[in-house]
């Protein structure tokens, strides 16, 4: 028997992997666990970079984020690792997503981030707190968030203190 999970289908030790990009604003995607042949789509969708939050070995049958940088790199995308674990993130990783967005809009404003985790969930988590740093507005954050399918709550402090300490 099959279950769901995001958008990956195990079955038997197996994963088939259908796309299922998340639009969370004009410029970055968030996505349950990719296969490297989700990213000829992911191009086409003006996806210059793709960010991995999930960490190897997660779960039995995952793809590994080696394959995953390959056919990104043969593709001509940027490729980045920031793996979250189920412990859960810090600042610096959501530091570093900040960075990695900053510089792709700054280098070219129209490409498009894509994030993925298992679900997606931890990718989005990093974007929310990574455009709060960048000065959005949190209730904008979660709105797009939500509808995207997301939940932002569990960072929602982090993002109102943020906010609160750029407006000072």
């Amino acid at each position: 028997m099959a279950h769901q999970f995001g958008a990956a289908i195990y079955a038997k030790g197996r994963f088939n992997i259908m796309s299922d990009f998340r639009e969370l604003s004009d410029n970055f995607l968030a996505s349950p666990q990719i296969a490297p042949s989700d990213l000829e789509a992911a191009k086409a969708q003006g996806v210059a970079l793709v960010i991995n939050n999930r960490p190897d070995g997660e779960e039995a049958g995952q793809i590994e984020g080696a394959a995953i940088e390959q056919a990104a790199r043969d593709l001509g995308l940027d490729y980045l690792a920031i793996p979250v674990t189920s412990a859960g993130f810090s600042q610096p990783q959501f530091e570093a997503m900040s960075a990695a967005i900053a510089k792709l809009g700054q280098d070219n404003p129209q490409a498009k981030t894509l994030a993925f985790c298992r679900s997606g969930t931890r990718s989005t988590l990093l974007w929310s707190l990574a455009q709060a740093s960048l000065g959005a507005e949190p209730e904008a954050i979660s709105a797009s968030a939500q509808k995207a399918g997301y939940d932002v709550s569990p960072v929602r402090p982090a993002m109102d203190m943020m906010a609160a300490q750029l407006k000072s």
